[in-house]
């Protein structure tokens, strides 16, 4: 899409109006679209009256409060002369920044955009789209495959709920498939919807096209899934040849469920007490033990690595093992927190 279809849909994705003409009686947010920024500037910039964002001398973003003069800063934006007087300069290379809302150190990217060369800012805007705190193969394994497949859909026309349906007919299939004990064809099916799981999100805010019904439809699917899965693998053990004592399998797939909604409902409390902080970026302990924590991906790792030496049964041994250690460290976590805010200390997170 063109630069300025992508900075309305960023815009109105933050309740911003998106309009050619300034209004005289209200703050306006003029962009140059001679330069491709990350929504995080847009957001900043948007909170801050009386401001304008510079890379290198250029005026990118800038706030103009109603009572100044936006025809002399639209103009200075489009190199017609004009004045940024009265206008608070931020430099975009060196401006102090909250991250705590990215989850992640890395500097929001402002960079000249060429059209004859979009897979540069291509790039930079699905890098932003990322956040630095998540699991090991998000983070790592799939980060270059999933690229090419969000530029791909984007390409195709394709919408982040598309893509969202596709995987959601590929969990289906992997609940299906490791409930009959073919747990390698689950594994490949799990592992393509657990990349397009990526894809769909990165599409949507690379593009701007996040919805509410979007965002319904593929959180609530990452939250359902794993605890059938987890289900579906335990009823496969027997077809596949491993069976287990079904008192001790429902006991290990209460141990795998239960701590589950438990460290949900740990990291609900946590956002609650501390202003909506998720536990994973209180400190950089929480933040690498994000990478590994019993969620769905660190768990198809240790049942991959299980079923190499063909015993899927310990697999789903270790990941109820796995769960209860999590749990225990997130539980721990929630309580230094609360001992360390009840002494009166802050509780904020490091990216702050």
């Amino acid at each position: 899409m063109d630069a300025r279809t992508r900075a309305c849909r960023l815009a109105e994705n933050m309740g911003l109006d998106c309009a050619d003409a300034a209004a005289a009686d209200r703050d306006i947010v003029l962009a140059n679209m001679r330069f491709a920024w990350d929504p995080a500037w847009l957001r900043e910039i948007s909170r801050r009256p009386g401001t304008v964002l510079m890379l290198r001398g250029n005026p990118v973003l800038a706030n103009v409060a109603a009572e100044q003069d936006a025809n002399a800063v639209s103009q200075a934006i489009l190199g017609e002369g004009g004045s940024l007087g009265g206008l608070e300069q931020i430099d975009g290379e060196t401006a102090e920044l909250s991250y705590s809302e990215l989850r992640k150190r890395e500097r929001p990217f402002i960079m000249p955009l060429d059209p004859t060369n979009p897979i540069v800012v291509e790039q930079a805007a699905y890098d932003a789209a990322y956040k630095g705190v998540t699991d090991i193969l998000t983070l790592y394994l799939w980060r270059r495959p999933a690229f090419h497949l969000t530029r791909w859909a984007a390409q195709a026309g394709m919408t982040p709920n598309m893509v969202t349906l596709i995987g959601a007919v590929l969990c289906v299939l992997a609940f299906y498939l490791f409930w009959i004990g073919s747990f390698w064809p689950g594994v490949a099916a799990g592992f393509v919807f657990m990349v397009l799981d990526t894809v769909d999100g990165k599409l949507a805010r690379c593009t701007g096209s996040s919805s509410k019904w979007g965002n319904v439809f593929d959180h609530g699917i990452d939250l359902i899934h794993p605890p059938f899965w987890w289900w579906a693998w335990i009823h496969g053990l027997e077809a596949y040849g491993t069976p287990i004592e079904p008192v001790y399998a429902v006991m290990l797939l209460w141990a795998i469920v239960g701590g589950y909604v438990a460290q949900r409902v740990i990291e609900g409390i946590f956002m609650r007490r501390f202003d909506k902080m998720h536990i994973h970026v209180w400190r950089p302990i929480d933040s690498k033990f994000r990478l590994i924590t019993a969620r769905r991906n660190p768990n198809m790792v240790i049942l991959v690595a299980a079923l190499l030496f063909g015993r899927p049964d310990v697999g789903i041994e270790l990941v109820a093992l796995w769960t209860l250690i999590s749990l225990i460290f997130h539980a721990v976590r929630l309580a230094q927190a609360s001992a360390a805010h009840d002494r009166g200390q802050p509780v904020v997170s490091w990216l702050s």
